[in-house]
């Protein structure tokens, strides 16, 4: 393989890999949540449960959907990233560095998203 065809595949893993763990094991749960009616959630940024909740589902299940295709990435990156710092220094402000951990690895995967672009095999790309 080339370099050029590996440094784009690298692109498209690190944009597809940790979208689709976010958007199945963190974002649908919370998009159940959401359909249900059961608002109750935390509230970090004192704007209220439900619309916490509904930036969350922003942030956890539409922008994955959005950057597993590669579709408006560097915009899908932002609520994403956002969405994870809120976990991380507001959310699990106070806990032990263990708690923020996941939060800050899927930050830093957003952030390098946002500023390497989604590469070749992506729909911004077609």
């Amino acid at each position: 393989m080339k370099t050029n065809t590996l440094h784009h595949a690298g692109l498209a893993v690190l944009r597809i890999v940790p979208s689709l763990i976010m958007l199945f094991v963190h974002g649908l749960p919370k998009l159940q949540n959401l359909l249900a009616g059961n608002f109750s959630f935390p509230d970090p940024i004192g704007i209220g449960e439900a619309p916490s909740l509904f930036l969350a589902v922003i942030g956890e299940f539409v922008a994955p959907i959005l950057l597993i295709m590669g579709f408006k990435t560097r915009y899908a990156a932002v609520p994403a990233l956002a969405t994870m710092l809120v976990a991380a220094f507001i959310t699990h402000g106070a806990d032990p560095f263990a708690k923020k951990e996941l939060a800050l690895l899927y930050a830093l995967f957003f952030a390098v998203i946002f500023l390497v672009g989604p590469g070749k095999y992506s729909l911004d790309k077609k």
